[in-house]
């Protein structure tokens, strides 16, 4: 098949050398410039995506959690290991509540599946398309932002990236990233009949809290 694509070229032998591809304008590559206002891009692409977002503070996020979870009746509630979510103290929140709270290292598989809710961090956060990025380890498995039917993820500004051509140059960078899981809105499947249903293959509610 090279063959014949080279004669149709008229060449006759391989290119020395590869040919350089052409610059393409960032005002054409990126729909998100960098300098645009990240927070208030991702919190319209989110919406956008059919995620419930909400700007809050470090100070109030443990009672917006805990009331949220309250209002959607959620009892067992798993949580991620994370340095962000032990200095936000959601989790002395989340049990002065009277409600059942499971640290990923105290969790299964299996025992996921019977979680209401699944609270997380996030590795980044993509504005041009509203979309979670979450980068699976020891202390946060796939399955906590998979399983539940509903999913917490807070996100920090600071983790806020233009567009997916920086998410590739920061995972490329990064030798911790062997895979990743890209959200990009609540479970949706239309695969019965072509009618849309949400919530069939994971959480049905996605709800973001964005810090300053």
């Amino acid at each position: 098949m090279i063959n014949q694509v080279r004669k149709a070229l008229g060449r006759t032998e391989p290119l020395k050398n590869p040919p350089i591809p052409p610059e393409i304008p960032e005002a054409i590559a990126r729909l998100a410039p960098r300098d645009a206002n990240l927070p208030d891009l991702f919190t319209k692409s989110a919406a956008q995506a059919h995620f419930k977002i909400e700007r809050t503070t470090p100070d109030q996020i443990p009672s917006r959690i805990v009331a949220f979870l309250q209002l959607h009746q959620c009892q067992k509630i798993g949580i991620s290991i994370s340095p962000l979510l032990d200095h936000l103290k959601i989790e002395p929140a989340i049990r002065a509540a009277n409600l059942t709270l499971n640290r990923w290292d105290e969790t299964t598989l299996d025992s996921t599946y019977d979680q209401d809710c699944g609270i997380t961090d996030v590795y980044a956060a993509v504005a041009e398309t509203g979309s979670l990025v979450i980068r699976p380890s020891k202390n946060q498995g796939r399955a906590l932002s998979l399983i539940p039917p509903i999913h917490i993820a807070i996100v920090e500004t600071t983790n806020i990236l233009p567009d997916l051509i920086d998410l590739m140059q920061k995972i490329t960078k990064d030798p911790r990233t062997p895979n990743i899981t890209l959200i990009t809105g609540p479970s949706k499947t239309a695969d019965i009949e072509g009618a849309l249903v949400t919530g069939v293959h994971g959480p049905g509610l996605v709800q973001i809290f964005l810090l300053p």
